[in-house]
């Protein structure tokens, strides 16, 4: 059973406004008998303002006077018809102010010591334009003379992880690409 949100302030509502047992909000709440003891003795959470689960969903009013009834009855968290919150996916994150210096920094380091990841990969890795890696391969930059090629996992443009992920992926990328080559080349000769 999933616990509620806010355990213990959802705790403290249910000890100020029902007459449920200690043991049924403690098994609700995913707490200790003994935590919900304290917080009704004003030892634990005295200050703390009380969430109603009644307001946001988590409980129904017929449910905690079923339970108030029979003290063995434990509380039955709502199922909600909403779907389910998703993570976010990949995609574009955001990039502070001061680390988008960096990048061209981060695309510098990327060229010289893996050179084989695409131009898609550096990309997706640092978050960054076609234009900008084809200007510093090309050291055709505006600001050239002042790119230091340096780690974009050190510079936190990318993580460890994502770095080794994509170079594990160039080579089939690449092997790809030259099979394909020589397959428009064997078209090409006959």
């Amino acid at each position: 059973m999933s616990l509620p949100l806010m355990p213990k302030a959802t705790a403290v509502w249910l000890v100020e406004n029902t007459s449920l047992t200690f043991e049924q909000i403690a098994r609700f709440c995913g707490m200790h008998s003994l935590e919900i003891q304290a917080i009704a003795d004003g030892d634990v959470g005295a200050s703390m303002m009380g969430l109603n689960p009644i307001a946001n969903g988590q409980l129904t009013k017929e449910e905690i006077a079923r339970c108030e009834a029979d003290e063995n009855a434990v509380l039955k968290q709502n199922v909600s018809d909403l779907p389910a919150l998703m993570p976010r996916s990949k995609g574009a994150r955001y990039t502070p102010m001061a680390k988008r210096q960096d990048k061209p920094d981060a695309i510098a380091w990327i060229l010289k010591h893996r050179p084989e990841l695409t131009d898609a990969q550096i990309r997706k890795l640092i978050g960054t334009t076609k234009n900008s890696i084809d200007a510093i391969r090309n050291r055709t930059h505006w600001n050239m003379t002042n790119i230091k090629a340096r780690n974009p996992v050190l510079l936190g443009l990318c993580t460890e992880a994502d770095l080794e992920r994509a170079v594990a992926e160039a080579p089939k990328s690449l092997k790809q690409t030259e099979a394909v080559a020589f397959d428009v080349e064997d078209a090409e000769e006959e």
